[in-house]
């Protein structure tokens, strides 16, 4: 059986710029195989574009739900993005 891809938009609130929020979003999608990009917004917050099987989404989105040790994620808002271009890598966009 063929797992279906995913993609998913994740926007994390909280204390989540300038403590290492994309870093570690980058190091747990090599980990789970998810691509995709993760980027800072200007309103503070931090965008994440997911994809990849849906076993590994769910491992992936709880861990940064829970982000790397000096943040402080108070809110991750998920949306389903259907029709999504397809995404070979993970990336830190600026």
């Amino acid at each position: 059986m063929i797992e279906n891809v995913k993609t998913y938009r994740l926007t994390s609130s909280g204390r989540v710029q300038g403590v290492g929020f994309r870093y570690y979003v980058e190091s747990i999608a090599e980990e789970y195989d998810i691509n995709g990009y993760v980027r800072n917004t200007f309103d503070g917050k931090v965008e994440t574009v997911c994809q990849g099987k849906a076993g590994n989404l769910n491992k992936f989105i709880e861990k940064v739900k829970k982000g790397p040790s000096f943040s402080f994620v108070a809110d991750t808002k998920i949306e389903v993005i259907k029709d999504s271009k397809k995404y070979s890598t993970f990336e830190i966009r600026y």
